[in-house]
This record gives structure tokens, C-alpha cells and sequence, in this order.
């Protein structure tokens, strides 16, 4: 069983690490608010990614991934949700070039960065395809099927968490760069261009 675990921790990780809305979203609020907000954000992205596991297990997750009209409403909402943190960014990075003393916080995003993680994460369909795909063939053969699954969720939640809040960490450490005026305009438009084709992109896809 030790063997099937790591196996599956391999296959988790290299899931984890590759760049998506996640990252973006983080990006974006550790920057502009710090890496208190950013690890709160990371702290909702895993629990969003918790919801997720404990709705694959409970088997509400397989109804969304077969049913083709819930699956489209939750991308829809989730490919909006994505485009306004675009279009929020945008807007600020117009704002972001000011000296600070005129504009302290003009370019802080508004709103919980936990609940920001969290809706995120929660209104992205394709987790609960990957959880019901991909969970089942990578439970280990000798745990019921529900444990291991709830095992693999926790797993990645687990993985997600470290990642995400160890590059949080990174960006801190480089805060006084990314303030910089021009370089704050500059990353507020590429986050904001990525999270508007994260959101196109979920907003087209297939089932």
C-alpha cells in the first residue's frame, strides 16, 4: 500500500505544480495585500479542494461530471468568478502607477482572500471531473474504495497547501520588488490577463 501512495503523491504533485487559476488568484492577492492575505487565499483554495473530496466520496461529485447542465451552470459561474478577478485587476493596475501617498489603497483587492480561495476552487468543475477520473485509479487496491479516495483528497489538499504557501513565502520575500509602482501596473495586467483566459477558457471547454 506504502508503494501505491507515493505513486499516487508522484502523480498529485506534478498535478499541483503546474500552473493554473489557483496560482493566478494567489498571485494576485499575496502581491497586492501580502502573504497574510495570500495565505489565506491558499488556505480557502484548500478547503475548496476538501469540498471537492468530500462531495467525490459522498458520489455528488460523478453527478456534476455526468450530468452535462449542471456541469455547464457550475463552469459558467466559475468561468465568471474568474473573469471579474480579471477585470478587477485590469481596473486596478490603472490606478497602480500612483504614488503611494495618493493612493494607499487603490490597488488592495477588496473582499475575504479566504472566501476568494474558496469560490475559486469550489466553482471549478473540471476538480470533480479529475477527483471522480482520476481518484479511482490511483486508490490504493488494499483500502474500500471511498477511504481510498478520501485518503487521495486529503493527500493533495495537503500538497496544494505546501506548495502554494511556500511560493506565497517566495513572493513575500520579494514584496519590496513587486511595489515598485510600474512593476505593481505591470503584474496587475498580467494577472489579470491570465485570470481573463483562465476564464474563457473554462467558460469553453468541454465536458
Amino acid at each position: 500500500m506504502f508503494t501505491e501512495i507515493m505513486a499516487a503523491a508522484g502523480v498529485l504533485a506534478l498535478l499541483t505544480v503546474v500552473p493554473g487559476p489557483d496560482m493566478a488568484v494567489v498571485t494576485k492577492r499575496a502581491v497586492s495585500a501580502g502573504w497574510h492575505d495570500g495565505l489565506r487565499t491558499v488556505g480557502g483554495i484548500t478547503a475548496g479542494l476538501l469540498v471537492w473530496g468530500v462531495l467525490t466520496v459522498a458520489g455528488l461529485a460523478a453527478v456534476l461530471a455526468a450530468s452535462a447542465t449542471a456541469y455547464t451552470v457550475v463552469k459558467l459561474l466559475g468561468a465568471g468568478y474568474l473573469l471579474f478577478l480579471g477585470a478587477q485587476a485590469l481596473w486596478q493596475s490603472r490606478r497602480g502607477g500612483r504614488p503611494a501617498a495618493a493612493a494607499p489603497d487603490a490597488t488592495t483587492p477588496r473582499g475575504n482572500p479566504w472566501r476568494t480561495g474558496l469560490v475559486s476552487n469550489v466553482l471549478n468543475p473540471k476538480i470533480a471531473v479529475f477527483y471522480t477520473g482520476l481518484l479511482p485509479t490511483l486508490a490504493p487496491h488494499s483500502l474500500p474504495s471511498h477511504l481510498g479516495m478520501a485518503l487521495l483528497a486529503v493527500l493533495h489538499a495537503a500538497l496544494t497547501l505546501v506548495w502554494l504557501g511556500g511560493y506565497v513565502m517566495v513572493l513575500a520575500k520579494a514584496r519590496a520588488f513587486f511595489e515598485r509602482p510600474t512593476v505593481r501596473r505591470v503584474l496587475d495586467r498580467v494577472t489579470g490577463v491570465v485570470l481573463i483566459g483562465f476564464g474563457l477558457k473554462v467558460a469553453t471547454a468541454d465536458s
